[in-house]
């Protein structure tokens, strides 16, 4: 069973546990490993957590946590050090000699290598919980992703627009994103950055009008010829064809990079504030005393 079913079991059937002699769980199961090479950040809690609540029901009773790191940050060490005083025993393995797991006439048996004692322990535990990885929804992230144009992690995760100065802001403005739709976390951070979210939204909404900035980008529509090089140019996605049969670019959403500008063949359009007349004075300013 995975951790979320054994705090299950441990909710609803206490009386289970209480007729439980011995207990295994392995961690990492799933996570840090090239298909998922994420830490969960909240495995080692469960499984700690998950001890402890055992241990309250059945003091007897023998619990084995199989780890490669340990991964209780902050206040959470202080709990690992009461699982440790209760009698929770912690054995490390390493990605090359990882536990094996064998089922024999209903019996489990996990096969786990102590690197203190150097030999080879055997357990055959009455229950035997697997601390699984966290992974995004690669089909619900995507679709989100490509009907509001939001970037990707490579794990499927959203992006932030900036990991230290806009950690709750997304590329695309008015859009902000908070607890495990960036990366695992562990509820407390999720509040956090729920708060940092919509802080930033309200930060919005309490202005009666939203500056946009001068750099946006200005189609003249006399000039275009619609062959939508500007809408497969743009990395955002902005510019569309209108009614009439032109390019048109929402200023509210255009970002001002000035690709479109670049690619457009006609020069039918133009980035506010770096207009091409603007540009060219410069340059003359800049070179007009050269011969």
């Amino acid at each position: 069973m995975t951790q979320l079913e054994l705090d299950a079991v441990i909710e609803d059937h206490p009386e289970k546990v209480r007729a439980m002699s011995q207990a295994v769980m392995i961690q990492c199961a799933g996570s840090r490993e090239k298909e998922n090479p994420n830490c969960s950040r909240i495995c080692c809690q469960a499984a700690v957590k998950n001890a402890l609540r055992m241990k309250a029901l059945n003091p007897e009773m023998d619990i084995f946590i199989l780890y490669r790191d340990i991964r209780t940050y902050g206040f959470y060490e202080d709990y690992y050090r009461e699982a440790r005083n209760s009698g929770v025993q912690f054995i490390r393995f390493s990605l090359d000699n990882k536990p094996e797991v064998w089922v024999e006439n209903d019996r489990i048996s996990v096969f786990a290598e102590d690197g203190i004692l150097g030999r080879r322990i055997q357990f055959e535990p009455d229950c035997l919980a697997l601390s699984t990885g966290m992974k995004a929804d690669d089909e619900t992230t995507e679709d989100l992703a490509m009907m509001f144009h939001l970037p990707r992690t490579g794990d499927h995760f959203f992006l932030e627009d900036h990991v230290k100065l806009r950690p709750v802001d997304m590329s695309v403005r008015g859009i902000f994103i908070a607890g495990t739709a960036r990366s695992p976390k562990t509820i407390p951070e999720s509040i956090t950055e729920a708060h940092a979210a919509a802080c930033r939204a309200q930060v919005l909404l309490a202005k009666k009008e939203i500056n946009l900035g001068a750099a946006v980008a200005k189609v003249d529509g006399t000039k275009c010829a619609a062959c939508l090089i500007c809408v497969r140019a743009c990395p955002f996605s902005i510019p569309f064809i209108n009614e009439d049969g032109y390019s048109q670019i929402d200023p509210a959403k255009c970002r001002g990079c000035g690709v479109c500008a670049a690619e457009c063949p006609a020069k039918a359009i133009q980035l506010l504030a770096y207009e091409d007349d603007q540009i060219m004075a410069k340059v003359d300013g800049l070179f007009g005393g050269l011969n």
